[in-house]
């Protein structure tokens, strides 16, 4: 099935199981061609009401098991109608129908880990006969839920950013009100009523679509909220830090992600991960590589190498199976990369491959000679943008890397181990990947930024259940 004959029909948000109906309608449409994929009856201000006081009011108390065996639940149903969710975030979101399944298998690995996780004792035992001072006692540990928790994603991944938020609470046994993005909300009720049907007890998770001040300012507000987790932008991430008031809050917003490339580094390797950085998922991530820093003797092999490859990313229909870059989110977003790109040629730069626009859909686009001053290097540029810098001696690569506001992820590529760990140790960053792209990671090690890119703390399967959770000790005579 194409994406252009993905099935049309009104999709609704649901409060702890029971659909929101409204007269009033969102309509999703696609990135590609403008054509409605979807429309969503929006929320107001009293449903969100409404799923704070079924969360509240709860339900069923879900056994370590009982989390278990729905998440897997979820997990089979989600592999047995991978292809139905890999068109749906195709088509709503513009990617090529390659990356779409792959966010499937990435949301996959998800639900396995959070279920193998939620079979997991994660106490701790403490002595207290340790010192001159201590009693012949033991103080234990456990790790209670939270009362309810709110989960804003992004259209970016519309499957794996919600199974990264919700299923991590879940886990836990926490309650979780979702509002995903207004861009890619289809994808996001799916899975909800994927795991109403494997099982989850209606009052831990709602899902509302609806306008900002009507939904996501009053719940991000509401006391009885008692975390936030947010992924966006930089300005919405700090404005919801600024009024959340007294709760836990995750904030994982931009990255502006290095690619360094040594003059050691091996060639085919450094290009191949400068291409895949750059351009899959259409450059849409924000750990996909941002700039990529060149040592200066190796910088116009590298180029070249770097243009044959950009070749081979074919942009078009993303519901074409030939296609390797989708469009962006939409075509404002397009125009604001293509403005970026200008400004850099104006500043000096040359682009070498791509460059084309039509409408939300850009090309794969290499550009050379970009000053490190330049704003698309500045600030986070969203898309299929390959800029590429020169430096002489790694001071200067680290400098520059380490020069923006952004610290979320970076990549490193060489053959030389002392150069590799001396950039770990010195690159603010919160990650560093030695030979491999920035983003780089599996669904249960931890992952978060520093400076503008978050608050430091993790996101992650094992970070996140953590996060949807509290520690409670108790003591005993022993």
């Amino acid at each position: 099935m194409s994406a252009n004959t993905t099935q049309l029909k009104d999709w609704y948000g649901y409060v702890a199981g029971e659909k929101i109906l409204s007269d009033t309608f969102h309509e999703v449409k696609s990135p590609y061609d403008n054509r409605v994929v979807g429309r969503v009856a929006l929320a107001g201000k009293k449903d969100g009401e409404r799923a704070i006081e079924k969360a509240l009011a709860g339900g069923k108390k879900l056994s370590r098991f009982d989390r278990y065996s729905i998440i897997d639940r979820t997990r089979i149903l989600l592999m047995e109608r991978k292809e139905e969710f890999a068109q749906l975030i195709s088509a709503e979101a513009g990617l090529c129908i390659r990356d779409a399944r792959y966010e499937t298998g990435r949301a996959h690995d998800v639900l396995l880990f959070a279920a193998m996780e939620a079979l997991k004792d994660d106490g701790q035992i403490f002595s207290c006969d340790i010192s001159p001072n201590g009693k012949a006692r033991k103080i234990f540990t456990l790790r209670e839920p939270l009362t309810v928790a709110l989960c804003i994603t992004p259209f970016n991944h519309p499957l794996n950013q919600v199974v990264h938020k919700i299923i991590p609470a879940i886990a836990v046994g926490t309650p979780v009100i979702l509002k995903p993005s207004e861009k890619t909300p289809l994808t996001a009720i799916k899975l909800v009523e994927l795991l109403y049907e494997a099982g989850l007890p209606p009052h831990m998770l709602s899902v509302l679509l609806g306008p900002t001040k009507e939904i996501a300012e009053p719940l991000t507000q509401d006391p009885r909220i008692e975390l936030v987790s947010f992924t966006g932008s930089v300005a919405v991430g700090k404005h919801i830090a600024s009024t959340a008031g007294y709760k836990k809050v995750i904030l994982e917003l931009g990255g502006n992600d290095p690619l360094i490339v040594l003059e050691d580094a091996d060639m085919k390797l450094a290009v191949t991960l400068a291409a895949e950085g750059s351009f899959k998922n259409s450059g849409q991530r924000c750990t996909a590589v941002k700039r990529i820093l060149v040592q200066e003797s190796i910088y116009d092999q590298f180029v070249e190498a770097l243009v044959k490859k950009a070749a081979e990313y074919v942009s078009g229909d993303p519901a074409d199976e030939n296609t390797i870059v989708g469009t962006v989110i939409d075509e404002a977003s397009a125009i604001y990369l293509e403005t970026v790109a200008k400004e850099a040629v104006a500043m000096g730069a040359k682009i070498v491959f791509g460059g084309k626009r039509s409408g939300a859909l850009l090309e794969p686009t290499v550009i050379a000679d970009v000053p490190p001053t330049a704003r698309m290097v500045v600030q986070e540029s969203f898309g299929p943008l390959a800029p590429v810098i020169k430096f002489k001696t790694i001071e200067e690569a680290i400098e520059i890397s380490n020069s923006t506001a952004f610290g979320l992820s970076s990549g490193v590529v060489t053959n030389n181990m002392q150069h590799a760990i001396r950039l770990v140790k010195e690159l603010r960053m919160g990650t560093v990947n030695i030979n491999e792209v920035p983003g780089y990671r599996i669904e249960s090690s931890p992952f978060g930024g520093v400076k503008d890119s978050g608050l430091g703390i993790k996101e992650g399967v094992i970070e996140a259940m953590k996060c949807f959770s509290y520690v409670k000790t108790y003591s005993l005579p022993w």
